[in-house]
């Protein structure tokens, strides 16, 4: 099974992609709605509990889908004097409580299923498949697009989304196959359908503490992948006047990175012309990575030599030739 965490590449800058994955949660939430409706009314008339399962998990997805508009609503702020750096940690927050009703949702059908397994009951209709079927198609075509999604922004709370879908999709696929089971064992094997929302409430459960670590990653303020560190080391380097860099660190909050750089250049420069090269590297590194919604460059001297103890030099800028 794949983690369930957002894509690690460079993704736009945050304001582009606000927009557009409110507008996916919005989708969500009236799809996940429908869903639930449907699902529901098919599991009590179809006699199929995994179906009824299947449409508690909907509703959860739907409150999860209101939790991440919210969550990407107050991420979109902008900064101001009592949050200086934005409100982005909303999206990790939006990402935890949505695994938070995950494991709700898995503890509730868990508790149903068994008691429904101890209890004797017909089997499943056979037209309750179809709606399964159905179910399936719409909520992986769903979980596509919102991953997609994620993987362009970044966000946490994005690729929760999505993997609340995906869930959804893998829930009802468990539900096809032990209704499937019930119909095609007959007598006897009537609680198929109520061990498959067993097994769905298992997959809810791994689902939901990746979603928790992938969300504390980023609220204890997680390393980005090498990648990302790379293209700033690159960006900067290539500034005319770096001649090294040392001591970068870089944390994510919601879409947009924050990145601490200590820059080396040339000992007898002045203190503009210092300020002047900051600026430089600045750009460089906004133009390499757009999601950079603050970029803070230490100036130092460059003195190799005698760099103190503990400090590593992260890169430095190759030698001119001679000549040239």
């Amino acid at each position: 099974m794949s983690t369930p965490t957002p894509a690690h590449g460079v993704p736009g800058a945050p304001g582009r992609g606000h927009a557009s994955v409110q507008r996916l949660a919005q989708l969500g939430l009236v799809v996940n709605a429908l869903l639930a409706v449907v699902k529901l009314v098919a599991g009590l008339l179809g006699n199929a509990y995994a179906l009824v399962a299947d449409a508690i998990e909907s509703s959860i997805d739907m409150v999860g889908s209101l939790v991440v508009w919210g969550g990407l609503r107050i991420a979109s702020r902008d900064p101001d004097e009592r949050y200086p750096f934005g409100y982005g940690r909303a999206e990790a927050i939006a990402g935890a409580v949505v695994g938070a009703l995950m494991l709700g949702a898995a503890a509730g059908i868990s508790i149903e299923a068994i008691a429904e397994i101890r209890t004797p009951h017909d089997a499943p209709a056979p037209w309750t498949l179809g709606v399964l079927v159905l179910v399936i198609v719409i909520k992986e075509l769903l979980a596509k697009r919102v991953l997609k999604a994620s993987e362009a922004t970044g966000s946490v709370a994005v690729a929760a989304d999505a993997w609340h879908h995906r869930a959804d999709a893998i829930t009802s696929a468990a539900a096809f196959i032990g209704i499937s089971v019930a119909l095609i064992g007959g007598p006897g094997w009537e609680p198929a359908d109520d061990w498959a929302a067993l097994v769905a409430a298992g997959v809810i459960t791994v689902n939901a503490l990746l979603l928790f670590r992938t969300a504390a990653h980023d609220l204890m303020d997680g390393a980005p992948a090498r990648t990302v560190q790379e293209d700033v080391a690159q960006a900067a380097l290539s500034t005319d006047g770096v001649l090294a860099i040392e001591k970068l660190k870089i944390r994510k909050s919601g879409m947009a990175y924050y990145v601490d750089i200590h820059v080396q250049a040339d000992p007898t420069m002045s203190l503009h012309d210092a300020h002047i090269l900051s600026g430089c590297v600045k750009t460089a590194i906004r133009a390499r990575i757009p999601s950079a919604a603050g970029v803070l460059i230490h100036m130092e001297p460059y003195e190799p030599v005698h760099a103190p103890a503990g400090t590593r030099e992260l890169g430095t800028r190759p030698a001119p030739r001679e000549g040239t």
